[in-house]
């Protein structure tokens, strides 16, 4: 295939355009923005749950709470009415002794559960003082997510910016170049490989693998506008204006 120097030397930047596009998509997976995003989103998450734990835990010791008040107001009323009896004139001389007996069981029952609950009451005020450090915590997180948000969507508008550059500098160039010669860069690329490299010294820009010399007295030896190959990675060879035969 023949092609003048100029095009091949635009074929090289065609390459180099492709190699810029290839680094905005490796970026675009690798953004330490998107891994700080990851990160305070993970932390922001254990936060929350946290919290919801605590939540749900204060709820079981506010039902404990609500029935040992019940327990507490039953046996109130239930001193109540004994005492209520007692100073009454209704009650005959045997009652007496049954009634004092049951007030000093109810009584001790109301201080059992008078310490039952406080103990519940003080778990709960633990928990509380808790939750409070975790809600905030959930706050200076939650701030700091739309924080990342925010620095990624720069980062990634950034590199959309680029690509978009790029895009357009590559079709300028495609639109320069002869159809034949594109389509020879692109089946190389397509095999994975680079398209295109220059000739630096023995050594191939693409592969940057070095060409014995036996290559080299063929390369040395094609007139200027023969499009070449490197022998060790198929890339189309470009040479270096200057290049000596």
């Amino acid at each position: 295939m023949k092609a003048d120097v100029w095009q091949q030397h635009s074929l090289l930047q065609l390459a180099e355009v492709d190699a810029g596009l290839a680094r905005v998509e490796h970026r675009v997976k690798k953004l330490p923005e998107q891994e700080e995003l990851d990160r305070v989103r993970a932390e922001l998450v254990a936060a929350q749950d946290r919290s919801a734990a605590l939540g749900i835990a204060m709820e079981d010791l506010d039902e404990q709470v609500a029935k040992f008040e019940s327990e507490i107001d039953a046996v109130r009323q239930r001193e109540d009415r004994d005492r209520a009896l007692l100073n009454g004139d209704s009650v005959a001389a045997k009652q007496v002794g049954e009634l004092q007996h049951e007030l000093e069981t109810l009584e001790r029952r109301q201080a059992s559960l008078e310490d039952s609950l406080l103990e519940v009451m003080e778990r709960r005020e633990e928990l509380a003082g808790r939750r409070v450090v975790e809600v905030a915590a959930v706050d200076e997180l939650d701030t700091a997510l739309r924080a990342a948000q925010h620095a990624l969507a720069e980062a990634v508008a950034d590199l959309d910016r680029s690509r978009q550059e790029s895009l357009t500098r590559r079709e300028e160039l495609l639109t320069s170049l002869q159809p034949d010669l594109v389509d020879l860069y692109e089946r190389q690329r397509a095999r994975g490989g680079q398209g295109a490299g220059q000739l630096q010294g023995r050594r191939c820009g693409a592969c940057r693998l070095e060409i014995d010399r036996g290559e080299m007295s063929r390369i040395s030896a094609a007139a200027d506008d023969e499009v070449l190959r490197c022998p060790e990675c198929n890339a189309i060879l470009v040479r270096a204006e200057g290049f000596k035969k």
